[in-house]
């Protein structure tokens, strides 16, 4: 295939987040699953890259964000694309600044009838004296940062010093924190993948290593700390069950292009959303791209099939 019809990619990674080496790593990833025959990528670090960005702007077909975290997933970056008027894969400003937000997306699922987990914000105070935070939770509670990604900053507290604890190391991460109640069970996650049609992937179980209370970042990133089941060994019931609560949560959001959400399974066969990821992890071993090989797409297909609906559905939410 000649130069002149390869696609011109932007492939934007690095940022300014604390998951900044995850980008990075994914995106040499990426480059390297991508055909040369059909796409001509040129790498941006949006931490230093933006002006050459909006320079070669008139040249660039396509951008594929691989960014996680705060000015890469939460909208920023996706604006920033839209006044330039380069396509990119996944979801728009709306879509991924509220999926980025977990208090506004728990509202928003909340809203939509979708089950969650009950939660209440944190105050400054709370990490001196969380005791308040009882009157309405009960321990073992989640302590999240609101806007951060790959579990940074999140601890389970099992007594109120944990809590405390907890909540002063996730006020290090974002200027607001959550705290949720605890819910027992096996974690799952589901993939979407389309713009107006939409395809529930496969599902996948994430079991960590027992040294481990969750799946935390280093269970996430360390070689050998989880092991991950796809399919998921759960009935045809209840996997339809979590296909439409992931299916659910895409739309509750706002979301288009592709999603990966994040539940329990609980013993009792209930479902409760944790999160929706609008940039799940993209290396041929990251979850959702298990779940597309599963479904019959490969990890280059994958990422063909996004870069098509990146540009067939510009001038989205």
């Amino acid at each position: 295939m000649v130069e002149e019809k390869r696609i011109r990619l932007a492939l934007l990674a690095g940022g300014r987040s604390g998951e900044r080496d995850v980008s990075l790593k994914g995106a040499a990833q990426v480059e390297k699953a991508l055909d040369p025959l059909k796409f001509l990528v040129k790498r941006y670090d949006p931490a230093t890259d933006l002006v050459s960005l909006a320079q070669d702007a008139p040249s660039i077909d396509v951008a594929f964000i691989l960014l996680h975290g705060l000015y890469g997933e939460d909208g920023t970056v996706q604006g920033y694309l839209d006044l330039l008027g380069i396509p990119y894969q996944g979801s728009g400003v709306l879509g991924s600044a509220i999926a980025m937000d977990k208090n506004l997306a728990k509202i928003m699922y909340k809203l939509h009838g979708l089950p969650v987990a009950d939660w209440e914000m944190a105050r400054p105070e709370d990490a001196q004296t969380p005791k308040r935070l009882l009157d309405r939770l009960q321990l073992p509670l989640v302590i999240k940062p609101v806007r951060a990604g790959s579990s940074l900053g999140m601890s389970i507290a099992g007594t109120l010093e944990e809590l405390a604890k907890g909540i002063k190391a996730a006020y290090e991460h974002d200027s607001q924190v959550m705290v949720e109640q605890f819910v027992k069970g096996r974690e799952i996650t589901g993939g979407v993948l389309g713009n107006e049609e939409l395809t529930a992937l496969p599902l996948v179980e994430v079991i960590p290593n027992k040294e481990f209370r969750f799946f935390d970042y280093n269970a996430k990133y360390q070689p050998g700390a989880s092991r991950e089941l796809c399919p998921a060994p759960i009935s045809e019931e209840l996997s339809k069950k979590a296909q439409q609560l992931a299916l659910a949560a895409h739309n509750a959001l706002q979301l288009r292009g592709y999603s990966r959400s994040d539940m329990i399974l609980t013993a009792t066969g209930d479902f409760y959303l944790l999160e929706t990821n609008t940039i799940p992890g993209m290396t041929p071993t990251s979850l959702l791209p298990q779940a597309a090989s599963a479904f019959g797409l490969d990890f280059p297909a994958l990422l063909e099939r996004l870069i098509e609906l990146a540009i067939q559905g510009r001038g989205g939410i």
